[in-house]
């Protein structure tokens, strides 16, 4: 009984790391939230555009198309603003941009101090767009197919690495499909 005693934190101990060490070396980002809408349609919206004219889903279908939920406060959203420029002007990647909480007036201070990468941008001030795509902050980016359904969601800055191991090729494989 007392050996019992005596091996059951071992075995804990085994298990567990154990299951860390699968964990750990598995290949999956700890980092990535998978989201549940991935394979279904966008969520259906209509926002006021930076350029006043209505942007809704409707923008998105018929090619494929990344959305990309930002905002003028966001410094991760900054950070990742250069990958998005050339992506839009290298790759000519259709980037639709949501501005996330954001004041009119201070998104249109960020894309003309930094550039825009976008087609359109919608403003989402109350952030109800947001909620309905289920984005936990931004920057956050979606992948959108040609019948709109998201294919792929990105929970944090684009990475470099990212782009060119993950995103470009699945673009490349959504667009020629």
């Amino acid at each position: 009984m007392r050996r019992l005693l005596y091996s059951l934190p071992v075995a804990l101990f085994v298990v567990l790391a154990a299951y860390f060490g699968v964990a750990l070396f598995s290949g999956r980002d700890p980092h990535a939230i998978p989201s549940p809408l991935v394979s279904e349609p966008t969520p259906s919206f209509e926002l006021t555009g930076l350029d006043a004219a209505a942007f809704s889903q409707d923008a998105l279908k018929g090619q494929v198309t990344l959305v990309n939920f930002f905002a003028s406060w966001c410094l991760p959203c900054r950070a990742e603003h250069p990958l998005l420029m050339r992506l839009a002007e290298q790759e000519h990647v259709p980037i639709y941009g949501i501005a996330y909480k954001d004041k009119r007036a201070d998104t249109e201070r960020f894309v003309a101090g930094l550039g825009s990468p976008y087609r359109r941008i919608g403003l989402d001030e109350q952030g109800r767009v947001g909620v309905d795509f289920g984005i936990t902050g931004v920057p956050e980016t979606f992948v959108i197919d040609k019948a709109g359904r998201i294919r792929r969601h990105y929970g944090a800055p684009l990475t470099a690495d990212q782009v060119r191991n993950d995103l470009l090729p699945l673009i490349r494989e959504l667009t020629r499909g």
